[in-house]
């Protein structure tokens, strides 16, 4: 799966969350953006347009469903696949998440197969 060039955004309060994605994202070839919450992330967000974003559910401050419904507020953004982590696997939480207009949800903790794959089929098509 060649995702090279990519810039994938992983926003998430938990250090090995970020860490494990980071690392599997890098060895796809993605260009990796972190964040610790939503306001970490929206800033980063604005300057580095990333092509998928990954937020987590449970944050301080700004929570997942929060920060997706502002970057799906932003018209610039809004096309932006946003991907919600949760370690919840609830009807609810997926419910909401696409209230929020998120395009997916993955159950933590991932593997490095579901996360790739999730970029891959959210990610814009580069033409070739």
């Amino acid at each position: 799966m060649d995702l090279t060039g990519l810039k994938v955004m992983v926003i998430d309060d938990s250090n090995t969350i970020r860490r494990s994605a980071e690392i599997f994202l890098g060895q796809a070839g993605c260009q990796v953006l972190l964040a610790e919450d939503g306001f970490d992330a929206l800033s980063k967000i604005t300057d580095h347009h990333p092509d998928v974003i990954f937020v987590d559910i449970m944050m301080p401050r700004l929570d997942g469903y929060q920060t997706c419904a502002l970057i799906k507020k932003n018209t610039r953004l809004a096309a932006t696949p946003v991907i919600m982590l949760s370690s919840k696997d609830g009807l609810f939480d997926r419910a909401r998440g696409r209230m929020v207009g998120s395009d997916e949800y993955l159950t933590k903790p991932f593997t490095k197969d579901s996360l790739l794959k999730a970029v891959a089929t959210h990610a814009p098509r580069q033409a070739s």
